[in-house]
């Protein structure tokens, strides 16, 4: 888990679902890199808890979100942990997308 050195939206189509320069990227075994995006930055008005729930044995149970626009619902695009285990405690608080539902830009800066 590091912090994420540039600004990151999330997009469903033109409906900005979060705007930030406090994500998190966690780098995990063989999978892609995920980037959370602390909760307090997410348009609330388009983000909403589903009953979809999974369990990781690393991280603990995730919960889901789906987004709603004026072209429709994303379907849990989004998951997070509430109460996340003592190995990633900094993902409390953030929820991560998948990046074939919604538009992931992370605005990389020269330096």
């Amino acid at each position: 888990m590091e912090p994420t050195p540039s600004r990151v939206r999330v997009l469903v189509g033109d409906t900005v679902v979060a705007d930030t320069t406090a994500a998190l990227t966690l780098r995990e075994s063989t999978y892609p890199p995920a980037v959370y995006v602390p909760r307090s930055d997410l348009d609330a008005s388009v983000v909403s808890p589903t009953d979809t729930s999974t369990y990781c044995p690393f991280k603990g149970t995730a919960s889901y979100v789906s987004i709603t626009t004026p072209e429709g619902i994303v379907e849990d695009a989004g998951w997070t942990y509430p109460e996340p285990y003592d190995a990633v405690p900094s993902i409390r608080g953030h929820v991560a997308f998948y990046p074939d539902r919604v538009t992931v830009e992370v605005e990389h800066t020269a330096g």
